[in-house]
């Protein structure tokens, strides 16, 4: 899809991968808004690229629902909407030991927010036989993050929510792409982007990596390309992979003392 005079809306779309997102769709031409629970720093962007900003907790679906029509009042009907609100909390102790409240929040930000603005959108999209679905998951959706069970969980069930609508509705002239980058330098691990380097990219590259795939249609899109190689390994020899993780587990827990997920992305 060509982003060019659509109308586009970002969740968490006020800092980090969102407002990277939001600047370059709006250079290209797009109208964006963009939903964040950070209504400030969103007008703040907003002012900026010329687009709206509307205050969004995206684990109530008719907050999802009113970034929409808030969206559509300015821009007409939504194109493309790009769920990347996400959160981190990491496991206490155990794999099992994050409370009921985490799990929960965990599944209503990287699952529910995902299916509430698909359900928005859906009838009208097909309807008029077009529309786009940016859900932005993990490399923790096709892998795992070692130290968050509950993160690794939802980000899996967001890889494949998105593969079910394009099953189900790519006929139909939906497009859908779920993006599954590493480590990124952004505020979800206390960084900025003069702290990419290497394997640890900026919010700008993965940016630019997500309208690339929207235009091509790409469906799994990863920023990082050891993440497809890693996917292969994991599938080849599921056995082999636990192995190497277990190893990489290890060494977090030997030169760290625990488990960060913050300072893991030092350990790749």
């Amino acid at each position: 899809m060509d982003i060019s005079d659509k109308s586009i809306v970002i969740t968490g779309g006020a800092s980090g991968i969102g407002a990277a997102l939001a600047r370059q769709a709006a250079k290209a031409g797009a109208k964006v808004c963009i939903a964040d629970l950070n209504l400030e720093a969103g007008k703040q962007l907003a002012d900026e690229i010329g687009g709206i900003a509307v205050a969004c907790d995206v684990t109530k679906e008719e907050q999802i629902i009113a970034a929409i029509e808030a969206a559509e009042a300015a821009h007409g009907p939504v194109d493309v909407f790009v769920s990347n609100a996400g959160l981190g909390r990491g496991d206490p102790s155990h794999a099992a030991s994050a409370p009921d409240a985490d799990w929960m929040l965990n599944w209503n930000v990287h699952v529910m927010a995902h299916v509430w603005a698909a359900r928005a959108l859906l009838p009208a999209m097909i309807a008029r036989g077009s529309g786009y679905f940016v859900n932005i998951a993990s490399a923790a959706g096709l892998l795992n993050q070692i130290g968050d069970a509950a993160y690794s969980a939802t980000k899996h069930a967001a890889v494949s929510f998105a593969e079910s609508l394009l099953i189900s509705h790519g006929e139909e002239g939906i497009g859908v792409s779920v993006v599954c980058p590493q480590y990124v330098a952004t505020p979800l691990l206390g960084l900025g982007d003069g702290d990419a380097q290497g394997n640890l990219l900026s919010a700008d590259d993965v940016a630019r990596s997500v309208w690339q795939g929207v235009t091509d249609g790409t469906f799994v899109i990863m920023p990082h390309p050891d993440v497809a190689k890693y996917n292969a390994l994991r599938g080849a020899d599921p056995s082999r992979w636990i192995k190497g993780m277990q190893m990489l587990r290890a060494k977090a827990m030997s030169e760290h003392g625990g488990i960060s997920v913050s300072e893991f992305y030092k350990l790749l």
